[in-house]
């Protein structure tokens, strides 16, 4: 890449010892990046002109430093001279490191991305999330996974990775991994990130995701309706581990709460509202946004109905919800038993929630993207939407109802041949 190169000397004033002797860095700068490094020579504070970026004086051992200050600028030069004519890619760093004789190492994909990895896992709980970790774990597989079917290596140098490399995951991701459309996009967005970091330490020169964007293939949200949640809710005849489960979902029906914050609810996340009740106001586990939901009666009552159980009586919790994995399995034998043909799922019972339970009957969406403890409007607003597709799909029916009716009086008002 070509670059207009600058070379700056300066002192480091943090670096200065009690005599006021100051250490000289070198700032190289290729189109506006910068890279710098010590010179490991020292000189008088006073003594150096930051308008020339030299040292004042005609002493002998000023010319000796000025000199070896010209040597390092001329030397600096002939490498980016030699670089540009070579053809090879040109950056600040490059040129430092060519200088420093470091113009030699290989940043390889792979060790990047573990390096990443392990940081993560090392901040698990301060800003990261074990549901972080194990998507870049798994990210992490896929590429290693893709380098070994398509390179027959095991790991490739991060400046092998270019726009065909990344259109070529996708494919690998669809077909060979067999990952739906946004998964594959996912697991992308999580390796773009690696090699953004490559990108910001010069380890590679430009950037291979500029001209690839994600592309998002927009789903709708399955949710309960107000009939299927009846069914659901007034089934009796559950065996007690199904009844459990039906009942955790039926309380996220009622609350909006995702799973991983019904499972970790406190007595202390229940408090007294303006209004007088009880509330629920607790900060989400995944965004830590701040979630306020007044308790609507078919909640308070499965409050009530586990308040004795032995698991909540410690303290612990306010209701005794199971795994995510045996959640989901059951609610598969629950939905046969209630006759309810949808994947029902943990959070399944959120988008109920959004739906059914309040933006059907009235509720504003304001107020419900502040009881979903959502950040931005625009993620409620898909709720909205689903909303607009079930109006859609019934005036559709009303619409040919209406036409057949008009076609119907027209036939009647047209006289008999007889």
């Amino acid at each position: 890449m070509f670059g207009t190169i600058n070379i700056l000397f300066y002192p480091k004033k943090r670096d200065s010892d009690t005599d006021g002797n100051v250490t000289i860095y070198c700032r190289v700068t290729v189109n506006s990046k910068r890279a710098e490094f010590s010179l490991r020579r020292a000189v008088h504070e006073q003594r150096w002109d930051s308008h020339s970026g030299r040292l004042r004086g005609t002493t002998m051992e000023v010319s000796k430093f000025n000199r070896f200050l010209d040597n390092v600028k001329n030397r600096l030069f002939e490498i980016y001279d030699s670089l540009l004519k070579d053809r090879k890619d040109v950056s600040a760093t490059i040129v430092k490191n060519t200088y420093l004789g470091k113009e030699g190492k290989e940043y390889m994909l792979l060790e990047i991305f573990k390096e990443h990895n392990d940081e993560i896992e090392s901040l698990l709980g301060k800003g990261f999330t074990k549901g972080t970790l194990q998507r870049y774990k798994a990210a992490y597989k896929h590429v290693s996974a893709y380098i070994q079917h398509n390179y027959h290596r095991n790991d490739i140098p991060v400046s092998r990775v270019d726009y065909k490399f990344i259109t070529g995951f996708e494919y690998f991701l669809k077909s060979k991994r067999n990952c739906e459309h946004n998964t594959a996009i996912k697991y992308i967005v999580n390796f773009k990130k690696i090699i953004r970091i490559a990108y910001a330490n010069e380890w590679i020169s430009r950037d291979p995701f500029f001209h690839w964007k994600a592309s998002w293939k927009t789903k709708e949200k399955q949710f309960l309706t107000q009939a299927e949640l009846d069914t659901l809710q007034n089934k009796k005849s559950f065996l007690p581990r199904l009844d459990l489960v039906r009942d955790i979902f039926v309380f996220c029906c009622y609350t909006g709460l995702a799973y991983a914050d019904v499972k970790q609810l406190r007595q202390e996340d229940i408090i007294i509202g303006v209004d007088g009740y009880r509330w629920i106001k607790m900060a989400r586990k995944k965004t830590k946004a701040i979630s306020s939901i007044p308790l609507l009666p078919p909640a308070e009552a499965i409050i009530e109905k586990y308040s004795e159980h032995p698991y909540v009586l410690d303290g612990k919790v306010v209701l005794p919800v199971l795994t995510n994995q045996k959640s989901n399995a059951y609610l598969k034998e629950i939905a046969d038993v209630c006759g309810i043909n949808k994947n029902l799922t943990t959070h399944l019972a959120r988008h109920t929630f959004a739906t059914t339970v309040t933006l059907s009957k009235g509720v504003s969406i304001s107020t419900v993207s502040k009881m979903l403890g959502h950040r931005s409007l625009k993620t409620t607003q898909i709720y909205a939407k689903v909303l607009d597709s079930k109006i859609a799909d019934e005036m559709a029916v009303l619409k040919t109802q209406l036409e057949e009716q008009e076609a119907q009086k027209r036939k009647e008002e047209i006289p008999s041949q007889d």
